[in-house]
């Protein structure tokens, strides 16, 4: 059963396992701040031969990043942390089985642990559940959709498509969930509401799974998770674990918007734009706002559930910096084609400077590559072109100002307005490292906008549970 977290001096370990990388923080328990932090590549993602709309990774390679990061933290600090605090991606799914989804290991005073017997982790961007798909699927008792990429969506597809595959696995979860698992050692499965709303088919007001719609269809319901507050302990840590010792309370996983959401909001008039992957524009629901009975997959606003019962308006696009790496990556392969091998860092770099060059352009670039989960079948385009505005500085000042505008047209600004919304903070590596992309939020939202500083999900997520939530 999970239980409430109680104060202690030391250190409280923040988790954040994204869809590129993992970052870990350290954060003071006394003083809130962060004394360390690491951050590594996950290089996770794997070619799915039979469906080219899968889009998945590898968990060893996810926990080998997440092994390096804890290599880097202080070991005399680890020593004393009271407490562990993990989120991850949202909607993605992995599947293992109870008691045996990994192999700890102890080697040079280090012990670790290896994902054994474990699925892949089909994550939030796979597209194998067609819209066709979905309309075969049963109506959940929810004010949230069912999309593509959402854990109950793929054990839907798994269990039309792949019988045989789900019947090797008993326990299921989201990455974040399996990490809380292995490292207590869990029988089964523990899971936030703020999870569980990403997987489909769960009613936040009454907090429980649509259990009987599921059954009906023939939805394999013993793979359900057990749900528990948002802020409450999952277990303990069953081993030593890099120096943290045995018995060390673990939070059970929350979700990585909202902990970067908790990191920066301060005041109910700020809006949060969160850029890594993906985009997220969010804004925190009054405390009385009960979310409509009944989804609207038309709707491009969500409200995802976040502490206290509290919702998070949120305009979730699939198009965020993976927008602006896929036009990275398409330079290139073009260049290379010419017998010219070019980094994608230098290139990075060189788009960045030729568009602060470029202040203004009438190139419009709609960069809605993976479609959004509210139109699925939206493509990229370009139009206005003309012969005076193909320069590299047009063209990435274009599909930069495309990405924010793809987030005002979900979240405009005259919904931000009404909210009582009066600033905007800035978060997320994307947009922190590129100021093109800030001089476009400045531009297409004009209001006051702030980048905080160690604005992120580890650390919002080693906050949640140093406040005790």
């Amino acid at each position: 059963m999970a239980t409430s977290l109680s104060y202690s001096a030391g250190f409280v370990l923040g988790i954040d396992l994204g869809t590129t990388s993992v970052k870990v923080v350290l954060l003071d328990a006394q003083s809130k701040t962060v004394t360390d932090c690491a951050s590594y590549p996950t290089n996770s993602d794997i070619t799915c031969t039979q469906d080219t709309n899968a889009k998945e990774q590898d968990p060893v390679l996810i926990i080998a990043a997440l092994d390096r990061c804890m290599d880097a933290l202080p070991k005399d600090k680890l020593q004393k942390v009271k407490r562990i605090g993990i989120c991850g991606q949202m909607h993605g799914i992995l599947l293992w089985k109870s008691n045996a989804g990994c192999e700890w290991l102890k080697k040079d005073t280090v012990t670790r642990y290896i994902p054994k017997g474990v699925s892949q982790l089909v994550t939030w961007q796979d597209g194998r559940c067609s819209k066709s798909f979905l309309s075969f699927l049963p109506l959940p008792d929810s004010h949230m959709s069912v999309a593509t990429g959402f854990g109950c969506a793929t054990i839907f597809w798994y269990k039309i498509n792949r019988p045989k595959f789900l019947s090797g696995f008993n326990v299921a979860g989201t990455i974040q969930d399996y990490v809380v698992s292995m490292l207590c050692n869990l029988d089964n499965c523990v899971m936030t509401a703020q999870n569980a709303a990403s997987w489909g088919y769960f009613n936040t007001t009454t907090n429980e799974w649509n259990e009987n719609i599921l059954q009906t269809a023939g939805f394999p319901v013993h793979l359900l998770p057990a749900v528990v507050k948002s802020g409450a302990v999952a277990g303990h840590t069953c081993s030593e674990w890099f120096g943290i010792p045995p018995k060390t309370p673990v939070g059970a996983a929350l979700g990585d918007l909202q902990c970067s959401v908790y990191s920066c909001m301060i005041d109910t008039g700020d809006a949060v734009l969160n850029m890594s992957t993906s985009a997220q524009l969010t804004f925190a629901m009054p405390a009385e706002f009960c979310p409509p009975s009944c989804p609207d997959p038309l709707s491009s606003v969500a409200y995802f559930p976040y502490f206290h019962g509290s919702h998070l308006a949120v305009a979730a696009s699939l198009n965020g910096g993976n927008a602006m790496a896929t036009f990275v990556r398409m330079l290139g392969s073009w260049m290379k084609e010419f017998g010219v091998e070019v980094s994608e860092s230098r290139i990075y770099s060189q788009l960045i400077q030729s568009a602060l060059t470029q202040p203004k352009t009438d190139l419009v670039v709609s960069p809605t590559l993976l479609g959004e989960r509210h139109d699925p079948t939206a493509l990229a385009s370009v139009c206005q072109i003309s012969p005076n505005n193909l320069s590299l500085g047009h063209v990435t000042r274009a599909v930069c100002r495309g990405i924010i505008q793809n987030l005002a047209n979900m979240m405009p600004l005259q919904s931000l307005q009404a909210a009582g919304v009066k600033r905007i903070i800035g978060s997320g590596s994307a947009l922190s490292c590129n100021t093109v992309l800030q001089q476009e939020v400045e531009a297409v939202f004009p209001l006051p906008v702030v980048y905080g500083k160690d604005v992120d999900s580890a650390v919002g997520v080693a906050m949640v549970f140093n406040d005790q939530i």
